[in-house]
């Protein structure tokens, strides 16, 4: 009896830590998405994958720290000097260099740094987009001030393109600490429904997900959706409609595309507990190929053109750490791993994109009677 008593003492041990970890980690917000995923990863074993659309999108903070200015901008002058030479001696399969989208911060404006950032798009390595650190904001000041700074993003860096005859400049948007649509408890942002406010400025698609382990963490994963915000409402992207063929989103509604998140039982904590895989890259989380795997799992698509997987990673790629890993080999490392896996098998088609391109491509699908293309 002992040992019985033993036995179901472990097991409820086992059972309270497992319980433990997943409220530590904020598992249970996105768990029950997470077994539902499983079991549609087994029936697509079938159905074949054809084209693979790769983003890098960068929360780019050369400030972070708070740097002064002639660190930050020896931070992104190593980046101007550094990326293009190891970019191009990678292609993916139409010829295509990697595509670096800098998601850059309103409240760190520099425009010596925006110049050099620029000067990376202007070779077709990148892309600028918008980010953004608030607390304790409006919906009319975000407005406000996210229309000037793409303006002098457009205006007078180059990036960005205005809707025709809108006069408004169209960006890609990442929330600082994850807190898009107030998600944060009302901490880091302050505005509910900024859903609206996005749309309003101007924002064609939010690539912030996922934010694991975060609380602002939604409970859809691995989805490209629509979310609608709502007055007097936090998180509303929460809740949304996955894209489709042929039901594009409507004027109220903003495109989300999610990067993967996963549990890699490869890589467990104290031998047990699976850790979380974000698709963050960094220092302590380099890439490698049993993660590229996990990414194509989750099998991020548009329901009817399911041989088209949308693969978004994101780094922090100022920071130290991550750029010590990145330029001395991660770079190399990630980008060879998806040359070997999908560029150099005729099964697969690899195309690097950036933000825009992705949501191009999205966008481009949706409309499409025949996606085989």
């Amino acid at each position: 009896m002992g040992l019985i008593y033993g036995f179901l003492l472990f097991l409820a041990f086992l059972g309270l830590s497992f319980f433990f970890v997943l409220k530590s980690r904020n598992i249970h917000i996105w768990l029950i998405a997470y077994i539902r995923d499983l079991f549609r990863q087994r029936r697509w074993k079938k159905k074949p994958i054809t084209h693979i659309h790769f983003a890098f999108v960068d929360h780019y903070e050369p400030f972070w720290g708070n740097a002064d200015v002639e660190t930050a901008r020896a931070i992104v002058a190593e980046w101007r000097n550094r990326y293009p030479p190891l970019a191009k001696a990678h292609t993916d399969s139409d010829g295509e260099h990697p595509k670096h989208s800098f998601f850059y911060p309103v409240e760190e404006y520099d425009p010596p740094i925006l110049d050099m950032l620029a000067e990376i798009k202007t070779e077709q390595l990148g892309d600028l987009e918008v980010h953004i650190h608030h607390q304790n904001d409006t919906a009319e000041n975000l407005v406000k001030i996210l229309k000037e700074f793409t303006r002098v993003l457009a205006q007078e860096h180059g990036c960005l393109r205005s809707e025709p005859g809108s006069g408004v400049n169209s960006f890609a948007f990442i929330h600082g600490n994850w807190a898009l649509d107030n998600s944060a408890g009302g901490d880091w942002c302050g505005v509910d429904n900024e859903i609206q406010a996005l749309i309003d400025a101007g924002c064609y698609v939010d690539m912030t997900m996922p934010s694991a382990p975060s609380s602002t963490q939604t409970s859809i994963i691995n989805s490209i959706y629509f979310a609608r915000g709502k007055n007097g409402r936090r998180k509303s992207h929460n809740q949304g409609r996955k894209a489709a063929i042929g039901d594009w989103g409507a004027e109220d509604e903003l495109l989300m595309v999610q990067g993967p998140l996963a549990l890699n039982w490869r890589n467990r904590k104290f031998g047990v507990f699976p850790k979380i895989e974000s698709g963050d890259i960094s220092g302590d989380l380099p890439p490698d190929e049993s993660r590229i795997r996990i990414w194509e799992k989750c099998r991020i698509c548009i329901p009817g053109a399911d041989e088209h997987l949308f693969i978004k990673v994101h780094t922090h790629g100022a920071q130290k750490d991550n750029m010590d890993m990145l330029f001395s080999y991660g770079f190399e490392a990630l980008w060879s791993s998806l040359e070997t896996l999908y560029r150099d098998d005729n099964a697969y088609r690899l195309h690097y994109v950036t933000a825009r391109e992705m949501y191009e491509k999205i966008h481009d699908l949706a409309h499409r009677t025949n996606p085989d293309t």
